[in-house]
């Protein structure tokens, strides 16, 4: 079975379905005030005519992977937001041709053997059986970020060395010491199914043996996450409600693989239940639809959880403004579409 994708125009692959025709000028995007809660569900109510919007366009990758990728190389992301006495809101909308929810799924072959179905590059990273993704950055106390974005944490290796270390990997995220960004990561299969996004940080680790993503971690957490759905060499886990579009199967749901199931020809490859504690801030709504996500997004304007100040951006200075920046991942584990320079929110 190939990849659950549906494909649209090139036309819609470069389009992006307006939400609104207001416009703000240059790299401002303005947050306006409401009185009223706003439905987390991917589709865009009324209340949005209340913000402005600005666009972005995305147009850089960090490498070119060598295993046939056929992922997007463009888009352009429209942006709003809005804010309450307690929450702030955002929707985000852009082009991606094909929806993309296979994430190493466990397909029955013809002899009938289960096989996990990867195509990794030569980086040891997935771009053909994955799921779409799209990232926030926000800084929270770096020196560079105002002025370089995300570039600002990005490190490319340079003749396979990375920070001292043997690195194969084209960049590395983690910032000076001291110095944290919020990462607010949206994962269209291991977070989408939860309503959530995986929210993470950067710090300044570059030792992959105390942590493998370098800088890179998740916030703290009470529960939750997700789990590769294997056990020697075969699926762990299905469940009574699998059907050829299930994203992953819910731990409540579990129920031991055995050789004898046959109700799907595909199972998921991952298992999980919803991130609890700081990692679960987030709640997202996602749609695709015509070639097209929308993702909206709601998180207290001031977090408290374990390690807040050190993991979450604050929007407790309303007069302030926030430098972030945003990437697009098309299918890809690392490869990602970003921009140049900053963006920054400010509320009015």
């Amino acid at each position: 079975m190939k990849r659950s994708i549906i494909a649209v125009s090139t036309i819609l692959a470069l389009t992006i379905v307006p939400v609104s025709t207001a416009q703000s000028k240059g790299s401002i995007l303005e947050s306006s005030k409401i009185n009223s809660n706003v439905v987390i569900d991917g589709n865009v109510d009324a209340i949005w005519a209340e913000a402005t919007s600005i666009t972005q366009k995305l147009n850089k990758l960090p490498y070119k992977p060598n295993n046939g990728y056929e992922g997007i190389k463009k888009t352009s992301v429209e942006m709003k937001s809005l804010y309450d006495d307690e929450y702030i809101y955002f929707l985000f909308t852009y082009a991606d041709p094909t929806k993309s929810i296979e994430r190493f799924p466990w397909i029955k072959q013809e002899d009938g053997i289960w096989k996990q179905l990867s195509n990794k590059d030569s980086t040891g990273h997935e771009n053909t059986y994955y799921e779409d993704k799209f990232a926030v950055f926000w800084d929270i106390n770096t020196k560079g970020f105002a002025n370089k974005g995300c570039n600002d944490a990005c490190h490319r290796a340079k003749k396979g060395m990375n920070a001292g270390h043997k690195d194969k990997n084209p960049a590395r995220k983690y910032t000076q010491e001291g110095e944290y960004i919020d990462m607010w990561h949206w994962k269209g299969v291991r977070t989408a199914v939860h309503n959530q996004l995986d929210d993470q940080y950067i710090d300044s680790n570059t030792n992959p043996k105390a942590n493998k993503g370098w800088g890179r971690k998740g916030d703290s957490k009470t529960g939750g996450g997700y789990v590769n759905n294997i056990r020697d060499g075969q699926p762990a886990y299905v469940s009574e409600t699998l059907t050829d579009e299930t994203l992953l199967i819910v731990d409540s749901e579990k129920i031991l693989f055995t050789t004898d199931y046959n109700k799907t020809d595909r199972i998921p490859g991952l298992t999980g239940k919803p991130f609890t504690g700081s990692r679960g801030d987030i709640e997202v709504g996602a749609m695709w639809i015509d070639g097209v996500w929308t993702l909206e997004m709601k998180r207290k304007l001031v977090t408290t959880g374990e390690n807040a100040e050190m993991q979450d951006v604050q929007f407790n200075d309303l007069t302030k403004a926030y430098p972030f920046g945003i990437a697009v991942f098309d299918n890809s584990q690392i490869n990602h579409i970003f921009h140049r320079g900053v963006l920054n929110l400010e509320f009015k």
